[in-house]
């Protein structure tokens, strides 16, 4: 079994790097994401969001609150007009979107479809579809998208007539990650864009399950990190979804925008990655929200972090045992990886978080691996002959895996 670690926590006083630490800055707006003047042109590398879902009951005022119009095309059941409606206001959120977007730059948009019930008319409202219009209008490149399963314990989801035929409706579980691309594919010259991008590589693992277009393995409930009252009164989405898009569609120290702010789960996804972002939410107290929890989130991405190396080294004992060995090294951590691009993928320590003022924040990276997690590997070898392999934190969060030892015990001795 794998030896737990010996300190208290995942970071202490002598597992970060004092020195050359990486800095990038957060910043919370509260204000319409319609108008992003403040934001230059060509400024941001990455925009992350999920939006306020037309034709979803507890989104109605919101958008009526922004355009007239739609409540009464709502009253009198014409809810394709109001459908129309909904998505002109979000029409100009996707133009500033556009205007912002370096060339090479992706924008990564969560969105589900709506069903509902208009004056005893029962339809579909496809979000999804309207969205990927606008922005293919606006010129933007569509690329493959994502559905994500949510994860449902309703006893009684199913609409309709119930075991008779007809009158049934197919129970929408899913939604959409669209994915869209400004111009030309983005490329990385100078040697300090390359050296950033190599650190920000994910494992070969991590790959396969990502860049996948059916995600079954994400939660769809409610993230620790925010109070579940602000949680139901956005359109807030798990936060491992959040981190993977920035993992893949990004490198340390880009820009990342969320114009929907909501909970702030974007922003704690880009620091947790090293990302610089900016959120935006017409919401105040969704926002002052999301800045009390970004206040905290350095353990939390630690943590996080930590764990993520964990699931890796479980993953490289697996292959061992069944005897797949792998070629290469990563250089920091010292552990086997599959593919020679992962050589230099680093998780930056995140020593601290500082507000600045007026709703920014200055993130601290440590520029080097934490200590802690650079021996785990070798433990593990030297536990294998267990025949199981537990992989735990100091806060009791464990990745098991149950392992035959291999019978032939000169395997363990591996020239890394």
């Amino acid at each position: 079994m794998l030896r737990r670690l010996e300190s208290e926590s995942w970071l202490t006083e002598h597992s970060i790097s004092k020195r050359d630490k990486v800095e990038t800055t957060l910043r919370l707006m509260v204000q319409s994401a319609r108008d992003m003047r403040r934001i230059a042109d060509n400024s941001v590398d990455l925009v992350v969001t999920s939006p306020p879902y037309p034709m979803i009951e507890m989104w109605d005022e919101t958008f009526s609150t922004q355009d007239p119009r739609i409540e009464p095309e709502l009253s009198t059941g014409n809810g394709q007009q109001a459908f129309r409606y909904m998505h002109e206001l979000l029409d100009d959120v996707w133009s500033e979107v556009v205007r912002v977007l370096r060339i090479g730059g992706l924008a990564c948009i969560n969105v589900g479809d709506a069903t509902r019930s208009l004056n005893g008319d029962f339809r579909l409202y496809s979000n999804h579809s309207r969205i990927l219009w606008s922005l293919s209008d606006l010129g933007m490149t569509i690329l493959p998208d994502i559905l994500w399963r949510k994860q449902t314990n309703a006893p009684n989801k199913f609409m309709g007539s119930g075991m008779l035929p007809v009158g049934a409706y197919v129970t929408y579980e899913h939604e959409y990650i669209l994915i869209a691309r400004k111009g030309r594919r983005r490329e990385f010259k100078s040697e300090d864009d390359k050296r950033k991008r190599a650190e920000s590589a994910f494992f070969w693992e991590e790959r396969n399950l990502w860049f996948s277009d059916v995600w079954f393995d994400v939660k769809g409930t409610a993230q620790e990190l925010t109070d579940s009252r602000i949680r139901r009164r956005s359109a807030a989405f798990p936060f491992e979804i959040a981190h993977r898009l920035i993992c893949m569609f990004s490198i340390k120290e880009d820009t990342v925008l969320d114009p929907f702010l909501g909970t702030g789960t974007t922003l704690a996804a880009a620091a947790v990655t090293g990302r610089n972002a900016i959120g935006i939410d017409i919401d105040p107290e969704l926002t002052y929200s999301a800045a009390d929890m970004l206040s905290g989130v350095s353990r939390f991405a630690n943590d996080f972090n930590a764990s993520r190396i964990l699931r890796h080294v479980e993953f490289a004992a697996e292959r061992y045992s069944q005897n797949r060995p792998m070629k290469y090294v990563n250089q920091h951590y010292d552990f086997p990886v599959v593919t020679a691009q992962e050589r230099k993928a680093l998780l930056n320590t995140l020593p601290g978080i500082e507000s600045t003022g007026d709703m920014e924040f200055r993130v601290e990276y440590g520029d080097a691996p934490d200590p802690a997690l650079c021996g785990v590997w070798k433990t593990a070898l030297r536990d294998r002959s267990d025949g199981e392999v537990r992989l735990e934190d100091e806060a009791g969060r464990t990745s098991r895996g149950r392992r035959k030892a291999q019978k032939n015990r000169s395997q363990r001795q591996l020239s890394l």
